[in-house]
């Protein structure tokens, strides 16, 4: 399993009011390369950013909820044991955990490798924040650029001792 996550270089912020802080062409190409015709794992809350509240297409969407009874085009899993045995299952390659907040905090531990696009400028004040990356290892910067008046990186980290799915 792997996380992806667009983080405020300045606070770990993630989002604000129900949504991303930025959108950044080049991050937002490199979330769909990283996550097209895999698994997502998100919260509730997540996918009600996401347009029309809908599961994001190209993907097998699994939402961890205890309030959301059904989703089309999801599998809804009302508790972390049921996701991370039928995550067990899989190619660890191909589990993307894409937020938000709870989730990231839940599953981080579990993850083998993560990438983050460190967003460094003036951003609005978030209420959503990425969990502390102490213990993971930097493996490689890939990208780097800006965006008006924001600079962002990509950077892949390694997880020396992920926790086993089951």
């Amino acid at each position: 399993m792997f996380w992806i996550a667009a983080i405020h270089e300045t606070d770990g912020g993630i989002g604000r009011e129900g949504g991303l802080l930025t959108s950044i062409p080049e991050d937002m190409a490199f979330f769909r390369r990283m996550t097209w015709g895999k698994t997502v794992v998100l919260g509730r809350e997540t996918l009600a950013t996401f347009p029309g509240g809908k599961p994001l297409p190209g993907r097998e969407n699994w939402i961890l909820s205890t309030t959301l009874p059904r989703q089309e085009g999801a599998v809804v899993f009302p508790d972390l044991g049921a996701m991370l045995a039928r995550a067990a299952g899989r190619p660890q390659d191909q589990v993307a955990v894409i937020g938000g907040q709870q989730v990231y905090r839940q599953l981080l531990a579990y993850c083998q490798r993560g990438w983050a696009t460190w967003i460094d400028g003036p951003l609005p004040p978030a209420d959503r924040f990425f969990p502390s990356l102490e213990g993971w290892m930097l493996e490689e910067e890939e990208a780097a650029g800006r965006c008006g008046p924001l600079a962002w990186r990509i950077c892949r980290y390694r997880n020396p001792h992920p926790m086993p799915l089951l």
